[in-house]
């Protein structure tokens, strides 16, 4: 096998990989098509569910962060093809998101449920989360975003690779500065069955998401200083209308950095 089919053969894998525990995460948390899900069935006690599951948050979380360091990333390139950086990341991410879906815990205990119209428009505003966070990928470039194009699908990788980006502001990014992370969040919360663990588990992502998004702030500012400035002061971080302070909350992802 060539050298360039082994690269192509990986990123794909890695890519379909994403397709598939997102599809599973959907399904994980509306409770469809799955003999477990997030609200059950019951397996062991409360007390050691809820120990296995902030287990399993805390890998996830570790994992994701660690990985998109500066310092793990170098360290990455000294073990890895360059091409294949991203699809490393990628791939962790796959197993890590696949070991909490399948170990997850649930236990018995419900927080809300509604039906009737109510329910309907909860499901909607799930779907509607799920779809602007898979299109905020597309907002900026997918297949460079999951390492595709680094390994060479859709064309030559940039020659600047590596480089700083320019300040994303069009599109979803003129309307929040984080299209991905607030579809995320929307798509955890709305749902009208909520569960203790589903609660568990919305509170640990979105918790996740705000201090990622904090660092990430933190590396915009200093790469684009005023011109972030700027954009923070007048586009709101999560949702549209909402400004927060003078601009200082979290910015959105790197636009072709970490998901």
């Amino acid at each position: 096998m060539s050298r360039r089919i082994a690269l192509l053969t990986v990123s794909a894998a890695a890519w379909c990989g994403f397709v598939a525990v997102t599809v599973w995460t959907m399904a994980f948390l509306a409770g469809v098509g799955l003999r477990r899900t997030v609200d059950g069935p019951v397996r062991i006690p409360t007390g050691w569910a809820v120990a296995v599951d902030l287990a399993l948050l805390l890998l996830f979380a570790i994992q994701h962060s660690v990985m998109a360091r500066r310092p793990a990333k170098a360290w990455l390139r000294r073990h890895v093809p360059a091409e294949l950086e991203r699809t490393t990341y990628v791939l962790a991410t796959d197993v890590c998101l696949a070991l909490l879906l399948a170990l997850w815990q649930p236990w018995d205990q419900a927080v809300w449920h509604v039906d009737g119209v109510a329910a309907y428009g909860l499901w909607a505003l799930s779907a509607a989360g799920w779809a602007l966070a898979i299109a905020a990928t597309y907002a900026v470039d997918h297949l460079e975003l999951l390492g595709l194009r680094q390994a060479g699908w859709g064309g030559r990788p940039r020659p600047d690779a590596g480089a700083p980006e320019a300040l994303e502001v069009g599109g979803l990014h003129a309307i929040v500065r984080h299209p991905l992370m607030t579809g995320m969040v929307l798509a955890f919360w709305a749902t009208p069955r909520m569960s203790a663990p589903h609660l568990l588990f919305a509170v640990a992502a979105t918790g996740y998401i705000a201090v990622g998004t904090s660092f990430e702030e933190r590396d915009l500012r200093r790469t684009f200083g005023d011109a972030y400035v700027a954009y923070a002061a007048r586009v709101p971080a999560f949702v549209p209308g909402l400004r927060v302070g003078r601009g200082r909350a979290a910015v959105a992802p790197s636009r072709r950095g970490q998901a």
